[in-house]
């Protein structure tokens, strides 16, 4: 289970980063449930970067996980409405 808790602070994380970012830019081309998706996909995506570039001693812990994922997800959520807004012109 220890094992696992990183992944899922990142999933949750980068849903919740990924809300926010599309909420703060009012972005309409995606819906919530897309918006959560890219989010948490990001946040793992997010995480697993923020500890290859930190290192073992510099992002280590819960809280670096939440922050890779809230970063990553609102990244990927951002770019997946920009392509979805995109596309529907």
């Amino acid at each position: 289970m220890e094992a696992l808790l990183p992944f899922i602070v990142q999933l949750i994380a980068g849903a919740i980063g990924g809300n926010a970012a599309s909420a703060a830019l009012k972005q309409h081309a995606i819906n919530v449930v897309a918006r959560t998706i890219a989010g948490a996909i990001g946040g793992v995506g997010g995480g697993m970067l923020l500890g290859m570039v930190g290192g073992d001693v510099a992002a280590t812990g819960l809280i670096a996980d939440g922050i890779g994922g809230l970063i990553g997800g609102g990244i990927l959520s951002t770019l997946a409405g920009l392509v979805m807004a995109r596309a529907h012109r």
